[in-house]
């Protein structure tokens, strides 16, 4: 049954956009250059605003979403990565439940497979396009048209098939990494690196400042005449950033680059060559960002629906047990009770222990689910002991000391453990930037910094490449 879906698909592939693999090896030099053509159509395209918008400063129901969307409001890229990044969830889950299989060693299957998730995000695309503007998400309907309505969509629907046109671009070799890893670092660093430097003036009750931090710093010890007021103000003031967020950022990008690091090395001998040996490394992120960013979806689609649910039905008891929802002074929507109160982090370290137990339901919930989505997502991917022994075993190569027989075995005292364990770290670590209040959220942070780490090691492989040099991954 699953090839006869896939089978399907077969009349619409001619159709699909795609971009061709490379007919010859791509240098350094051309796949940096066209990282960076990729990254400059992505930041213009989040700088150019859709034409025909009447309202665009109601609060933003996807606010939470948009570093790890890679998404600006109310232009080209309001959708930002979220169809693609959803189909490929989807098609990963019914890839690993057997609901579709595919034999990625045959190539119908493999062009079926590739078609099936470009197809699914073209369909996002285009629904998500519908239902925002039908919702009034950029003015009323009535008020819009049906021409500005269709020419909204028809907007949003290209800027979506140039994202998916982009991502692909880089996957196919021409580029390097993934066009969806570097529009979400690149997204979250543009926002530190904006909310730090900053030239944009706001006049507040205590004057006129500046929204960077670092410079709010030194444009207070100018103005003020206590110095030492002025660094209170520069480090604790409210509404704006602050030194003190931005201490906190730099502190969870520590944390992160150092969990990064930590690993364990097996010692590894060749079943063919006597005396070859080498390390297989298991990393305690063995599972890498994707279960972080399945939870955060997750939490982040199951908001937005009971926000949307509680504005047309807010006395509907079933409504009111998924989520009641008030505005909060900046703005922003938040949930005062329901299902959804506690998943949304606490305001700060202070908010933190005022509401002790939806803390502790919020602190249980962020780390046994992302621990569990983890330990899950190596059986989903292909990754678990069992995988990686027949991948070791394909090449010659066992655990020292440890027969054929026994490789998955003892990989599995391993594995499994560094999947969970990773999954309780990344947990620990989004909570307690949520609670910090970071800039961007913790899960945005985490992604950020976990990306640019893939980057560096990029780089390494490929400048070891271009020296002859053999890197052990």
């Amino acid at each position: 049954m699953s090839f006869r879906v896939l089978s399907l698909l077969k009349p619409f592939v001619p159709f699909l956009p795609e971009i061709q693999k490379p007919s010859r090896d791509i240098n350094f030099q051309e796949k940096f250059v066209w990282t960076g053509v990729a990254l400059l159509i992505y930041l213009v395209s989040s700088q150019v605003p859709l034409f025909g918008i009447l309202n665009n400063n109601s609060a933003d129901p996807f606010y939470w979403m948009r570093m790890m969307m890679a998404s600006n409001r109310g232009t080209l890229m309001d959708l930002g990565i979220s169809p693609v990044v959803t189909s490929s969830m989807i098609m990963q889950m019914l890839t690993s439940t057997e609901i579709i299989k595919i034999n990625h060693k045959i190539r119908e299957d493999a062009v079926l497979s590739e078609a099936c998730s470009k197809l699914l995000a073209i369909l996002l695309t285009i629904g998500q396009s519908i239902a925002q503007v039908y919702t009034g998400f950029y003015g009323p309907v009535e008020k819009l048209g049906i021409q500005v309505s269709i020419l909204l969509i028809i907007q949003l629907f290209f800027s979506g098939i140039i994202v998916i046109l982009l991502d692909e671009l880089l996957q196919k070799g021409f580029g390097l990494g993934s066009g969806i890893n570097l529009f979400i670092a690149t997204n979250v660093c543009e926002s530190i690196i904006w909310k730090s430097f900053s030239p944009k003036m706001h006049s507040t009750a205590r004057g006129v400042e500046f929204e960077g931090s670092i410079i709010a710093l030194f444009h207070l010890l100018i103005i003020r005449k206590n110095k030492l007021h002025a660094l209170y103000e520069a480090f604790f003031r409210e509404n704006l950033p602050n030194l003190l967020t931005l201490s906190y950022t730099i502190l969870i990008f520590c944390m992160v680059i150092y969990v990064h690091g930590i690993r364990l090395n097996l010692k590894t001998e060749s079943l063919q060559v006597k005396g070859q040996q080498g390390n297989y490394p298991i990393k305690l992120l063995y599972s890498s960002t994707m279960p972080i960013i399945v939870q955060s979806y997750i939490i982040s689609h199951t908001s937005t629906i009971s926000r949307f649910l509680y504005n047309r039905f807010p006395e509907n008891f079933l409504v009111q047990l998924l989520g009641s929802w008030s505005m909060r002074k900046d703005g922003r929507m938040f949930p005062e009770s329901g299902i959804c109160s506690f998943l949304f982090p606490p305001d700060s370290i202070t908010d933190y222990f005022k509401r002790p137990l939806q803390s502790l339901i919020y602190t249980f919930i962020i780390l046994i689910t992302s621990a569990l989505l983890s330990r899950a997502w190596i059986d989903m991917t292909q990754n678990n002991q069992h995988d990686v022994a027949r991948a070791l075993l394909s090449k010659r190569v066992t655990i020292k000391g440890v027969t054929e027989r026994n490789l998955a075995s003892k990989l599995g005292e391993y594995i499994p453990s560094a999947a969970f364990l990773g999954g309780l770290v990344i947990g620990f670590i989004v909570m307690l930037s949520n609670i910090m209040d970071t800039i961007g959220s913790g899960t945005n942070i985490f992604l950020a910094v976990s990306i640019v780490w893939q980057y560096c090691e990029l780089f390494n492989k490929e400048a070891a490449q271009r020296g002859n040099l053999m890197v052990l991954d």
